[in-house]
């Protein structure tokens, strides 16, 4: 088998080479820059040029597809289809498409949902073998400035769509802040965990065809996740957490992620962040990754 993982130099697409890469996998990475977790052959191109990727699905059995913070109908549409037409080329054996985020069930009026939910149907119309990986929140989230307080300084971002820089607290500051209402249960996951689904997802028999909610064991609510740290929880402002955003990748790609956390605070059913199959994984519950920071 020969795999191919798109955005393999960011922290989701990285989660995934790495772990194919240490299972002794032969992994290429499709980045921008060149830059691939340790064992990852790079391979260097933009999503919108077709040839590049028709090229980099030469040979391969197997791939890994997560999009950029690019929320633009056209464009994505066009990424996708790129996709598409490498992958029918290769003749590949399983594609897994990772939404960056849970889906809601219907239209939303939110870029970052809604051009990903246009990308599932292009997919799952095109005849691949497809697993579609809906992944809830992810754990690195709270290593962003200011979510952790001063329990946790630092600044380790992850690339999905609702994960992203936060501003910083105050000194000695014993709360956690993020943007999500208090009651709301989330199964949180870590990047490793992200990894070993999807590389599970790759390889399962039996998967292609199959939506896979990818989340932690358990869904924990605000002051849950907050009490893994010792700390108490305080739902952020979004317009605080916008702002922040906006200073690590600019005020549009920050006012659609902002979107979706309005829109969750608004209208997100209580189970859409529950925890998903675990494909015979073990995955960390908050508590236990707090624990091995």
């Amino acid at each position: 088998m020969r795999f191919l993982v798109f955005g393999a130099a960011g922290a989701q697409g990285g989660a995934v080479a790495r772990r194919l890469a240490e299972s002794g996998y032969e992994v290429r990475g499709f980045t921008r820059t060149g830059k691939v977790p340790e064992g990852v052959t790079p391979f260097r191109g933009d999503l919108g040029d077709a040839g590049r990727v028709k090229e980099a699905f030469t040979g391969v059995t197997h791939a890994s597809v997560v999009l950029p913070l690019v929320f633009e109908a056209e464009t994505v549409a066009a990424f996708t289809r790129n996709v598409i037409e490498g992958a029918r080329a290769a003749g590949v054996r399983r594609l897994v498409f990772n939404t960056g985020n849970r889906l809601p069930d219907g239209e939303t009026g939110v870029a970052a949902f809604d051009t990903r939910r246009a990308a599932v149907r292009a997919l799952r119309e095109s005849g691949l073998p497809v697993v579609v990986l809906r992944p809830a929140l992810y754990l690195e989230n709270l290593l962003a400035p200011g979510v952790l307080g001063s329990r946790l300084p630092g600044n380790h971002p992850g690339d999905g769509v609702l994960g992203s820089p936060q501003p910083e607290n105050h000194p000695g500051d014993e709360v956690l802040r993020y943007p999500l209402p208090a009651d709301l249960p989330v199964a949180w996951l870590g990047h490793a965990g992200l990894g070993a689904l999807t590389v599970a997802a790759l390889t399962g028999d039996g998967l292609a065809g199959s939506v896979v909610d990818a989340g932690g064991p358990a869904a924990v609510t605000g002051p849950e996740l907050a009490a893994a740290f010792g700390l108490r929880y305080e739902e952020q402002d979004v317009a605080v957490f916008e702002a922040g955003l906006a200073r690590a990748v600019g005020a549009a790609t920050a006012a659609e992620v902002a979107a979706t956390y309005r829109w969750i605070a608004s209208a997100a059913p209580a189970a859409l962040f529950g925890p998903g199959p675990s494909l015979g994984v073990t995955l960390m519950t908050p508590a236990a990754w707090a624990a091995a920071l």
